[in-house]
């Protein structure tokens, strides 16, 4: 049970590592700018972009641990277990009909969960590019 659960997380890390590589910026020298010289502003505007929004998507990203959703799971999982249990006394058996609901929903609260902090993740990483390109934008350069 416990491999699952990593196995899980490891490819929940996998999806949140892709999808951050997309997030990335394109930026056009639209003044003429040296590759030296937009390397330079690129550096700088990188810099004032981290203290502004408080990200450093160059750093690796946080790791859940195990435990970290299991409110999400224990009330998914609660949810879970009362609807099947529901279910299951229109069927005869309160007791499997609980059991099957609470894995369940148990499973359904742990995604909810960790939805959320990838969601929050990415609004993080907007932060950064916004701001980026706020500082490059004001040297000359466009994105689109």
């Amino acid at each position: 049970m416990k491999t699952r659960w990593i196995a899980i997380l490891m490819g929940v890390s996998l999806v949140v590592a892709a999808a951050s590589a997309y997030s990335e910026v394109f930026v056009y020298p639209a003044k003429g700018q040296s590759q030296d010289q937009q390397g330079k502003d690129e550096y700088e505007c990188s810099k004032w972009a981290k203290s502004q929004s408080g990200v450093d998507p160059s750093a690796p990203a946080e790791q859940p641990y195990v435990g970290q959703h299991a409110g999400g799971t224990a009330r998914g999982a609660a949810r879970g277990a009362a609807g099947g249990a529901a279910i299951g006394a229109i069927a005869g058996d309160a007791g499997k009909g609980a059991a099957i609901g609470a894995v369940a929903g148990g499973v359904r609260g742990r995604r909810g969960s960790m939805a959320q902090q990838q969601a929050a993740g990415q609004e993080e990483r907007n932060a950064y590019d916004r701001a980026f390109m706020v500082c490059l934008e004001a040297r000359g350069y466009t994105d689109k």
